[in-house]
């Protein structure tokens, strides 16, 4: 059973854009969505067992559970209940599909297009020349794989991607196999996303992550929602805004997009969501400039620090200061030297709106900062973090009930994998225990990151690719130099549950090795199995699948890894790969003595819930080299574009799921039949000499020079900050230069591409 057309990109519609998010409608194309892939039987099982205790965690987002007994029964967002049903789809694609179609033929098709034709049954090989994928069995394509890699001329030819979906144990063996291979070359999905957060935090504060709970969001006095728009991309977490709201906190939301679900939230579990006007989220709304968040913390901590000369002892936490952080003076006179004229305009915010925010955060006891990718992929978003961490410090928020940071993670188990060891950098100390622990010497030279690997393959330095998850070709910028890249190897593999657009960008061989869904029974050898994961907040729960998988030719990625490793290293008694293929328990002991924070692992995760791991930030303990959390000096930086450009951004639509979407509509925005669009403010139109639903070609520019074009898009006039612009990703990830990159983090600038826009030239 497989969809045969591919959606049209002519019948655009444009509604106004909704000024509330969620309620009944989202239960009604959640169910639409889900009964459309799958038996109502089956969307029973996956919705009833989704997200709780002893169900399986949703693939999606990475937002965490309340704990048990205060879940309702229904733990899921629309998104959730599409992505997993989207998983759970009774379509297939079977080795008739692949002698249909052409792999050149597949590569025409959208990535809608692709998903829509359903699980992956067995695996494939294209072999050198051939323009089909043909069926092959287990052995001989992990055989075709060991082989290749036997032949590179050095490990670090290898690189081993991973994305978040991926679980911790599986993770955990990856790493390990590629380091006992030889080689860091572990590049993953955090660095095209939240890298920028980890190297801010790890600077300012000693550890990575995120320091707040579900309990502080819900305790919290003042939020801010910054670069984010949880109504889409994590809507779970406007219930705990919600709370928030109910418990008396407020919430400041700083985005270039009026966002429905931060305007209104209609809680499709509660009578009043269904029936009510549900709940104001965002108090204030801060229309910002893309780029412009360095500067809006820069205000702020300067307004801090003038009322604190105005009212000496009141304002700012000097017992915090004094006693855990360093860099304190050196930071307010960098502070002192901000410029309103620069603030106003980078922000493009009014000083009235600012100073409004300030008396907010004077009044508020205990504050929290969100942020996404909005922050994260920007060429200044190591600096934008670092002010932000500033920020919180001034009044001794960080570290204590109610309070802190909040980076929130897009994909599931992305901060499982790093903690997993899934990062080209891991800490020597990491690496020691890995050595202690498996008896091999670790290799301690910095392996690629994402970009770095994008490069590697169109140098010709590495040569194959193995993809664990994912949708590497679509997640990564400037897509036409990542395709050519890719096929410049002589192997890529793909570890993957359903069809995309990475599966038809094929080195000289390619595999496809498909594998069990995160809500599929696994049965071992020693019987059926669960895996971990850990959400934004470092909550680590177990998660087991209930539906019988979509093909008795499928393994988990636990035991296709195990394999691969055993056909290319060999035995080795010190690494047993059949033991932990057989029985993932000896995978988590494991991890309890090499990964800090997993002490008694097993043990832990079987506890309804499971545990959070320690945060030594709560306990007023910072692993930074002073021992101490550090104030920065971050200069003022502002994006520009020259006359006649904007500022675009890349954006997910509604119905859409990281690469993939769903549908080809974005309800919230107005957009319906399309999308190849790009979102305009109307005074912009107007000095542009364009005209709404006009058909432009959207053109990058860059100081090398070359010629990034997104063809045939249409101009929707839409309430953006002047100057800027939004579009649908991965359609324009063409735009996005490798080399453009966020300062110390080299993650894609995805948030700040200087665009112009053309009128589409008529073909004849």
């Amino acid at each position: 059973m497989s969809f045969i057309e591919d959606p049209a990109e002519d019948g655009l519609e444009v509604t106004p854009p909704k000024t509330w998010a969620t309620g009944l409608p989202a239960v009604t194309h959640a169910m639409q969505y889900s009964l459309g892939q799958t038996s109502v039987r089956r969307t029973a099982l996956t919705l009833l067992n989704i997200n709780q205790v002893k169900g399986f965690d949703c693939p999606g987002c990475a937002w965490p559970e309340p704990a048990p007994g205060h879940r309702a029964k229904n733990e899921y967002c629309e998104n959730g209940a599409k992505h997993i049903n989207d998983e759970a789809t009774s379509r297939r694609v079977t080795a008739d599909f692949f002698r249909t179609h052409r792999i050149s033929e597949l590569g025409q098709k959208s990535d809608y297009w692709l998903n829509q034709q359903g699980r992956l049954t067995e695996p494939m090989v294209k072999r050198p020349g051939s323009d089909h994928y043909q069926p092959i069995g287990w052995d001989e394509a992990l055989g075709l794989l060991a082989e290749e890699l036997g032949r590179l001329d050095s490990p670090d030819e290898a690189l081993f991607y991973t994305s978040g979906r991926l679980n911790n144990e599986a993770a955990f063996l990856l790493q390990l196999f590629a380091r006992a291979f030889g080689t860091n070359n572990l590049p993953d999905c955090s660095n095209m996303c939240h890298e920028s957060s980890g190297f801010a935090l790890q600077e300012t504060l000693g550890i990575g992550k995120g320091s707040v709970s579900l309990d502080d969001i819900h305790d919290c006095d003042l939020i801010f929602v910054v670069g984010q728009n949880p109504g889409t991309n994590h809507p779970r977490m406007l219930s705990a805004l919600e709370e928030t709201k109910r418990n008396g906190g407020h919430v400041v939301a700083v985005n270039p997009l009026p966002e429905a679900g931060l305007i209104r939230f209609k809680h499709p579990q509660k009578a009043r969501g269904i029936v009510g006007r549900g709940t104001p989220i965002a108090d204030q709304f801060l229309q910002i400039r893309p780029g412009g968040d360095l500067a809006l913390f820069q205000a702020l901590n300067l307004l801090l620090i003038e009322a604190e000369d105005a009212r000496p002892g009141t304002v700012l936490d000097h017992g915090f200061i004094d006693a855990y952080t360093t860099g304190f003076d050196a930071f307010v006179e960098q502070a002192r030297k901000a410029s309103w004229d620069d603030i106003l305009d980078a922000t493009g915010l009014t000083r009235e709106a600012i100073e409004a925010v300030g008396e907010r955060v004077r009044q508020s006891e205990k504050i929290i900062v969100c942020w996404a990718m909005g922050l994260t992929q920007q060429k200044h978003a190591v600096p934008t973090i670092r002010e932000v961490v500033n920020f919180l410090m001034l009044r001794g928020n960080i570290g204590r009930p109610g309070a802190g940071v909040c980076p929130v993670r897009g994909h599931s188990n992305v901060q499982g994998d790093r903690s997993m060891g899934i990062w080209e950098r891991m800490p020597q100390g990491f690496l020691d225990a890995l050595e202690r622990e498996f008896a091999f010497t670790a290799p301690t030279e910095h392996g690629l990151d994402s970009v770095n690997a994008i490069r590697a393959m169109r140098d010709g330095e590495a040569k194959v690719f193995v993809g664990v998850a994912g949708n590497f070709v679509r997640a990564t910028p400037d897509s036409e130099v990542t395709e050519r890249a890719m096929r410049r190897c002589r192997l890529t593999a793909h570890i993957s549950t359903k069809l995309n657009r990475s599966h038809t960008v094929c080195g000289e061989t390619a595999l496809i090795l498909p594998t069990l869904g995160r809500s599929d029974r696994d049965i071992q050898a020693t019987g059926e199995q669960f895996i971990t994961v850990e959400d934004s907040m470092s909550e680590v729960h177990a998660s087991r699948g209930r539906l019988d998988p979509a093909s008795p030719h499928l393994l988990s990625e636990v035991a296709i890894i195990s394999r691969l490793a055993r056909r290319t290293l060999g035995e080795n008694p010190s690494i047993p790969w059949e033991k932990f293929e057989a029985d993932y328990g000896t995978i988590r002991d494991r991890i309890s003595r090499v990964v800090p924070g997993f002490e008694d692992f097993n043990a832990r995760v079987a506890r309804p819930g499971g545990f959070r791991l320690p945060n030594p930030v709560n306990e007023g303990v910072f692993p930074t080299l002073s021992g101490k959390a550090v104030f920065t000096c971050n200069d003022f930086e502002m994006l520009r574009a020259p006359a006649g450009h904007l500022l675009l951004q890349t954006l997910r639509s509604h119905d859409q799921w990281n690469t993939v979407p769903y549908a080809m509509n974005d309800r919230y925005r107005g957009i319906h039949n399309a999308r190849r669009v790009v979102l305009v403010n109307p005074v912009d139109l107007e000095a542009l000499g364009l005209t709404d639903r006009s058909e432009v070609d959207l053109v990058s520019v860059w100081r090398d020079g070359v010629e990034r074009r997104a063809e045939k898009f249409r101009v929707v006039a839409y309430p953006t900050t002047p100057g800027s612009a939004a579009a649908y990703y991965p359609e324009t990830n063409v735009l996005v230069p490798l080399d453009s990159v966020a300062d110390i983090s080299n993650t894609p600038t995805s948030k700040g591409v200087v665009v112009r826009l053309e009128p589409a030239v008529a073909v004849a």
